[in-house]
């Protein structure tokens, strides 16, 4: 492994990832895994891949047929009776066949880049699908960059084994099967003589298979790493442009980019090596054919020996056989990539969610949004409990205001009511119906969440409103948009609601991006609405705008506000005060004030602070 220019924090960095779920897979050749993949296949078998197997055996037959004719029928029938109206028919038999095998050939090519296209497709889909319906736990987990490649390099890369690796196995194996079958019939002692080296180039080549396929599995891990990095480094650029940290990224990414070229030369090698060794054979077999050969050609057919067509027949299907040996050779190579990268896309087709719904679930229809936590306690490792058996109810219609230190739990409790996860003990209802029973899509139906950290998509304005209900019209979206007081700035932008806005809006500011996820969310029409630390980003003077606005988005629906800024949540029904996991107190603004606990000193060192500004 290259080492890595750096100080000792980015060594610690670079072993962050080289001990993070991404490791190697430690298994055995598993043909159930490659029959597995074989399934994708089923879709096309009556199409395009029952068309290229009969192009393939056509195709087969044709090569197995010509050497023959020259051979046999050429030299030792016409030749050698000098019958010039058979050889020039057999001329013509032979440009036939090799006019239907181009054709057979150019057919079974067409088809199995079809059937290969197809079952790309097919596993991108199902494995982007399957990864989406994935609970929060799973993305805790894992960098973007890591799904990334996942989705898009390890299926690529089985591209090949779709494209051409099926179809040129059977191919081949039916063509190693016909050669021989047809040596071991036209002489059986020049057969075994010239085949003789086939079992010692088994024996070699089988070493070396272990090494090859765990140096593709490295492969594919450091190309992981390398894309990890990379989209960490994109999305945090200007705080490392900030840091004036480029220098030091620079040699942390060549250290893996390093390692990634490394890996690639390392694989490439050990499957180079297979080509010589078939090479090898084939050079020894031609010396045994030529020597051994001549040798019966001198005896004569009489004595045992062949006569000249068989062995111009020999030498052919000689050449012919280690053809295929050496694309087996490739083939296995191909079984190999394709082995490291199933292994990385079946493990993630096979990660069951954290929150998954049971059979025959409820479906909300219409939601009232009367909250409850019964014991609730929940933990995000075994190391520390986030919620400590939280027991809250908030009533239909109101607003509930959580509010409290960095980690009291604030986030967990707005993440449990959308069912991100699953509590470790006790229970949480919506409607009286307990969430772990309830249709997780007819539940997020009815919720909105608005974050600090808003994201917004590639596409236009009116694109990104409307994500909150992709069949409002352009109307609705305009009038969600004025409701919270997006219109003003969306109207003053050269193409309005047209606007393309760049990957996660950053032709925006943090204010407008907001506004923007305010209208996505009363698009949406939610039951019960979430804003976590929504309003964080907008300044005072903006903040004043919205107020109104946001009194019409909570009107009517179960609001749950977590602020850090105390003059938001004012007019809250209730007040929940949390720490460490745990209710201090909850009321009114009013009722808590005049308690003079851990709420009042929140507010009197929060305007300590402004007073001091």
């Amino acid at each position: 492994m290259a080492s890595i220019k750096g100080n000792t924090s980015e060594k610690r960095h670079l072993k962050r990832f080289y001990y993070t779920i991404d490791q190697a897979i430690e298994k055995p050749f598993n043909w159930k895994q490659i029959w597995r993949l074989l399934v994708y296949l089923k879709p096309y078998t009556k199409t395009y891949l029952l068309g290229a197997i009969i192009a393939m055996v056509v195709s087969t037959a044709v090569r197995l047929t010509i050497p023959i004719l020259i051979g046999k029928a050429a030299f030792d029938i016409a030749i050698a009776n000098k019958d010039t109206t058979l050889l020039i028919n057999l001329v013509i038999i032979i440009a036939v066949l090799y006019l239907i095998n181009y054709i057979a050939n150019y057919l079974r090519i067409k088809w199995v880049n079809l059937l290969g296209q197809n079952v790309i497709y097919d596993l991108r889909q199902h494995l982007f699908t399957h990864v989406q319906s994935l609970s929060n736990n799973f993305f805790d987990k894992r960098s973007a960059g890591s799904i990334l490649v996942r989705i898009m390099n390890d299926t690529n890369s089985l591209q090949e084994l779709f494209s051409n690796g099926i179809i040129n196995l059977l191919m081949d194996l039916m063509t190693l099967l016909g050669i021989v079958t047809i040596l071991f019939t036209l002489s059986p002692k020049l057969a075994l003589a010239v085949l003789v080296v086939i079992p010692l180039m088994f024996y070699i080549t089988t070493v070396l298979r272990r090494k090859i396929r765990r140096t593709w599995q490295e492969v594919r891990i450091q190309q992981s790493r390398m894309n990890s990095h990379l989209n960490e480094s994109i999305q945090g650029i200007r705080i490392t442009q900030s840091f004036t940290q480029e220098k030091e990224n620079t040699e942390f990414f060549n250290g893996l980019n390093t390692d990634t070229y490394s890996a690639w030369i390392d694989a490439t090698k050990k499957s180079a090596m297979f080509r010589p060794f078939v090479e090898m054979s084939n050079a020894i077999g031609t010396v045994i054919l030529i020597a051994y050969g001549a040798h019966l050609i001198i005896l004569g057919p009489d004595a045992g020996g062949i006569k000249v067509g068989t062995f111009i027949s020999f030498a052919f299907f000689l050449g012919m056989f280690w053809d295929p040996i050496s694309r087996l050779g490739q083939m296995y190579n191909q079984l190999l990539v394709a082995m490291a990268s199933s292994e990385r896309i079946f493990e993630y087709l096979d990660e069951k969610p954290n929150v998954d719904e049971v059979e025959n679930p409820y479906e909300f229809d219409k939601m009232k949004g009367h909250i409850e936590f019964d014991k609730v306690q929940f933990s995000y490792d075994n190391d520390r409990i986030a919620l400590h058996e939280i027991s809250l109810e908030m009533k239909p219609g109101q607003t509930i205001a959580l509010v409290g230190h960095t980690g009291s739990g604030k986030s967990t409790i707005a993440n449990l009511i959308s069912r991100f996860y699953d509590p470790t003990k006790g229970q949480v209802k919506i409607d009286g119906h307990n969430l772990r029973e309830v249709s997780l899509s007819s539940l997020r139906k009815h919720i909105s969440v608005v974050l600090q950290d808003t994201f917004i998509f590639s596409g236009t304005i009116m694109e990104n409103i409307r994500f909150g209900r992709p069949d409002a019209s352009d109307e609705e979206v305009i009038e969600a948009a004025k409701v919270v007081g997006a219109d003003d700035f969306i109207s003053r932008l050269a193409k309005g609601y047209e606007t393309e806005v760049e990957e996660r809006g950053n032709i925006l500011s943090a204010g407008e991006r907001q506004l923007l996820s305010f209208a996505r969310a009363l698009l949406a029409d939610p039951s019960i609405i979430i804003l976590d630390e929504a309003t964080a980003s907008i300044d005072t003077e903006t903040e004043l705008k919205i107020q109104a606005a946001l009194r019409r988005l909570l009107k009517g629906r179960t609001s749950i506000i977590i602020a850090h800024r105390l003059s938001t949540i004012r007019e809250a029904d209730n007040i929940y005060v949390l720490e460490n996991g745990k209710i201090l107190e909850n009321g009114n603004h009013d009722e808590l004030m005049k308690q003079k606990g851990e709420y009042y000193e929140l507010v009197r060192s929060q305007f300590q602070m402004l007073d001091a500004m």
